[in-house]
Formats: C-alpha cells, structure tokens, sequence
C-alpha cells in the first residue's frame, strides 16, 4: 500500500483539481506570452525587460513557476507510484524530484526578483 505521506493533496481528488488549476494557470501565461510576442513584432531585450520588470509579470511569473512546480511534482508522483515498486528507488526519485522543484523555484524567484 502506497501512503500519501509524499503527495502533494490530501486526496487523488486534491491532486487532480491542484493540476487541472495549474494547467489553466500555465495555459493563461503561455497565452499572453504569445500575445506578448504577436503584437510586439519587434521583440528586444529592452522590450522583454519592460515586460518582466512589472509587478504584475513578476507575479504572473511567479504563479506560472508555482503552478509548473506543482504540476510536475504531482504527476511525478504518480508515476512513480505506480511504476517504481520497490520503496528505496520510489524514495530517492522522489528526493530528487523535491530537491529539483525546490531548486528550479528559488532560482526562478532569484532570477525574477533581481530583474
């Protein structure tokens, strides 16, 4: 029997409405970066440094990070889960799928913030 000690829900039902929101959250930023792009034309690094100097575009940016980090960890955990039987193995993926969504977050949160 497989606990839920390491999901990121308190039930699958949790888990499936954390990744259907991080899903639309992702969708909303892809869009209005394409949007951003589109209607541009002439896509710089000045213009694109405008673009995220904004209070708003860190925030969406940092939500967008959030919902990445979140959808990946819950849908790595259930494919190891359900693919990896053997705990040690099941355990060390999941350390290095926690310490590399840890580490992918801070560092977007560095990289955001210092901008």
């Amino acid at each position: 029997m497989v606990a839920t000690v390491t999901s990121l829900g308190r039930s699958g039902l949790h888990d499936w409405i954390i990744q259907r929101l991080s899903a639309v959250i992702m969708l909303a930023y892809t869009l209005y970066l394409t949007y951003f792009v589109i209607s541009t034309g002439d896509v710089t690094a000045a213009a694109w440094q405008a673009l995220f100097a904004t209070t708003f575009m860190k925030v969406f940016s940092l939500l967008a990070l959030g919902s990445i980090v979140m959808h990946a960890w819950i849908g790595l955990w259930i494919v190891s889960t359900d693919y990896m039987p053997k705990l040690a193995i099941r355990m060390a993926f999941q350390a290095f799928v926690i310490i590399m969504c840890l580490a992918l977050m801070i560092w977007g949160i560095q990289i955001l913030w210092s901008i």
